[in-house]
């Protein structure tokens, strides 16, 4: 078989490929700031300023660094391993995945090996012999179908479209993960915090309800008012309505983790523990926008996709132009089997180039053409809107660390307060010299103090898993 067909058909190709019309891409300037907000804690600081402490990038920092309670590891673990969003985001990496090495494909040429076996009478009328006859006709060959000489970039275009759109997918699935890590861990700490809640509500309904009981049989006896049991049996069944209600919210939060976790959790895992035990890095690597930001996964799914969209533009673009496709094949033709391989007797080749050129398409390659300018115009302001939520995110997370702590420490302080008030008001009330109503606003007060502290407490928690993650972290 001679090969040069084949041959010329490479070369061909290779001379006729190299040209791309993709405008040139730069990464767009962040439209935010290059200092955070003063009122952030981080006051006027540059961008230079940061870039040069060394340290390492929240994003840098793992989970596991960050989260280092044995059981909220072990949960989000279990989370990592079967939550269905997350598998969905994974089985997206594997679609985008083929779909890039589909477009890939375009751009060599497709060899498909044939062979053929043709019978045919003949009549006396066509032999030639004037005797009918039964005539074969054995084919074998290589060769390639309409394969598109991609002068003008369009098909490489539409493969670095495909590439983006993949990464941009890789890029999502860590967003996912970032998101369901933190998510994990702020539904624990309210799991925590709410257990803690209806324990101090079950104490608190206890002692209101002793102290009732007493009052009840004072007033049977004669010593105390009606205006007394009453005042009591409201704290009594204004304790058992919150009572109920954290109960209500403990299931709520157990059934939240259980779809997070995506499987039935060991109880192990669900006995109560202490706000205050849960270890949580408290301190942060800072950054600033252009250097902390640009790299959080949301942020780069957002510029892959512009990336995707402005490597269409090229592929719209070169529509415009003439496209040329080949088809070539080589092989062996014989009517006998046995001289089917014969170079010399039954060698046959063929080369088909076929040229396209857009003449009247009734304004549809225009419309196309600024259908994906539009496009990248979107995902373009979709990258910046990207860029100026996280912005925002880590300037309201900083501003409420800072303020979390002061108010943190101001409900501790005044729940020590509160019990001081507590104990000498219940002491003056024995001795008649404070009512009754001031033990009960009393016994009122600290029961909101201690309250408000530990939804505080895990408000503070909350707010420093929301900063890692707008930082970037969560991923690795």
């Amino acid at each position: 078989m001679n090969s040069k067909p084949l041959l010329l058909i490479c070369l061909t190709v290779t001379a006729l490929t190299g040209c791309s019309l993709e405008p040139g891409y730069q990464r767009p300037t962040p439209p935010v700031s290059a200092k955070w907000p003063a009122a952030a804690g981080l006051g006027t600081t540059t961008a230079a300023n940061l870039a040069t402490e060394g340290q390492p990038n929240t994003a840098e920092t793992g989970w596991r660094e960050m989260f280092r309670s044995p059981r909220l590891q072990r949960l989000i673990e279990a989370a990592l391993t079967n939550n269905r969003d997350l598998r969905i985001a994974t089985l997206n990496i594997e679609v985008a995945r083929n779909t890039y090495r589909i477009q890939r494909a375009d751009l060599l040429p497709s060899l498909d090996a044939s062979g053929s076996l043709t019978r045919q009478r003949l009549s006396e009328s066509t032999s030639g012999t004037g005797k009918p006859e039964t005539a074969s006709t054995y084919t074998a060959g290589i060769g390639s179908t309409a394969y598109e000489v991609d002068l003008f970039g369009r098909v490489r275009n539409l493969n670095t479209r495909a590439m983006n759109q993949y990464l941009a997918t890789e890029e999502g699935r860590k967003a996912a993960q970032t998101t369901l890590v933190a998510e994990v861990a702020n539904v624990y700490l309210t799991y925590l915090a709410d257990v803690e809640l209806l324990q101090l509500t079950e104490n608190t309904l206890r002692t209101r309800q002793g102290a009732h009981d007493l009052i009840r049989r004072s007033f049977d006896l004669g010593t105390r008012s009606r205006l007394d049991v009453a005042q009591s049996a409201m704290l009594v069944e204004a304790a058992r309505s919150s009572r109920a209600q954290y109960r209500r919210e403990v299931e709520q939060d157990k059934n939240a983790l259980t779809l997070l976790v995506g499987r039935e959790i060991d109880p192990e895992l669900l006995e109560p523990e202490k706000l205050a035990r849960v270890q949580v890095m408290e301190t942060l690597p800072a950054g600033i926008p252009a250097v902390v930001l640009l790299e959080r996964p949301d942020i780069r799914q957002a510029e892959y996709a512009l990336k995707a969209e402005n490597a269409n533009i090229g592929a719209a673009r070169a529509a415009f132009f003439p496209s040329i496709s080949l088809t070539g094949s080589a092989g062996y033709a014989s009517t006998s089997l046995s001289d089917l391989f014969v170079t010399g007797s039954s060698g046959v080749w063929s080369f088909i180039p076929n040229i396209t050129l857009p003449i009247f398409q009734g304004g549809r390659l225009r419309s196309n053409l600024r259908l994906a300018e539009n496009n990248r115009d979107i995902a373009l302001a979709r990258y910046e809107k990207a860029i100026q939520t996280a912005f925002r995110e880590v300037a309201d997370a900083l501003v409420a660390r800072a303020t979390y702590t002061e108010q943190l420490q101001a409900l501790r302080a005044l729940v020590w307060e509160s019990e001081q008030a507590e104990t000498i008001t219940k002491a003056r009330y024995s001795h008649g010299i404070d009512s009754h109503f001031a033990l009960l606003d009393a016994e009122r007060s600290l029961y909101e103090a201690q309250q408000n502290e530990i939804l505080v407490h895990r408000q503070t928690l909350s707010n420093l898993i929301d900063l890692y993650k707008a930082l970037g972290g969560g991923w690795k």
